[in-house]
């Protein structure tokens, strides 16, 4: 497939230098080049944007603030001169983070992993168009191999940096997913998002206690802005009381 990018950096050097190496990749394609985030706001919206290369320090807002403004964010990798950002660029889950200046082999490697997401991607949307009423699993990238993931065999997801884990019974599976995707190919009424980092498998938990989940030899933990819709939706009608 072919990958429609967006360039968004105030610097026209570093504008340039990553429309050359766009070029140099047959898989991607530059669709929008833009000096302000604001004047990129139209492409974002009314075009098919499949990766954002997004500067961090721009002058009004930054990169980070900018794409958490955004409701339905496309994958991002963001560029910027102070790797003291990366932090809080994986824990937007970024696909990637590259410090100007950028090699080319640097952002071949970052573009790679872009193009593992929307294979991946496109091989769980095929599996389940192929069984719309039945979503029993998805495929994911793990170990340099496609693995089959069974839902039944969920104990729970967690977000780590631009990784997700996702934790089954006996094995937990390391993949270069952002926390979103999985989110989204999991079906919500057994699936319960508990905190920004964790989703679990409702029929998998032992017990509840204040801010804390058990399941089996694990702890996840709920953020107090999502407990009362936590607790709802586990205890709707399944709460035996006196």
């Amino acid at each position: 497939m072919k990958i429609n990018c967006v360039i968004i950096d105030d610097e026209p050097l570093a504008r340039k230098g990553l429309r050359e190496y766009i070029a140099d990749v047959d898989f991607l394609y530059l669709t929008g080049e833009f000096d302000n985030p604001v004047k990129a706001m139209e492409s974002l919206v009314n075009k098919e944007v499949h990766l954002l290369f997004l500067d961090i320090q721009m002058p009004k807002i930054t990169g980070l603030d900018f794409f958490k403004t955004l409701q339905h964010p496309p994958p991002v990798i963001f560029t910027t001169a102070f790797p003291q950002y990366a932090v809080e660029g994986f824990e937007l889950n970024a696909l990637d983070y590259l410090v100007k200046p950028i090699s080319f082999d640097r952002f071949l490697k970052a573009a790679m992993r872009a193009k593992e997401f929307y294979e991946v991607r496109q091989k769980n949307i095929a599996e389940l168009a192929s069984k719309p009423d039945e979503p029993e699993y998805f495929f994911i990238k793990a170990d340099n191999k496609l693995v089959k993931i069974m839902y039944e065999d969920i104990f729970f997801v967690e977000a780590l940096q631009n990784y997700v884990v996702i934790h089954t019974g006996d094995k937990k599976y390391i993949t270069y997913l952002t926390f979103k995707s999985v989110e989204g190919y999991l079906p919500s009424d057994k699936f319960i998002k508990t905190h920004k980092s964790y989703i679990i498998a409702a029929a998998k938990i032992d017990s509840i206690e204040a801010n804390d989940i058990r399941i089996g030899q694990y702890h996840v933990p709920v953020s107090r802005n999502l407990k009362d819709e936590v607790m709802e939706k586990l205890l709707k009608g399944k709460f035996l009381k006196r």
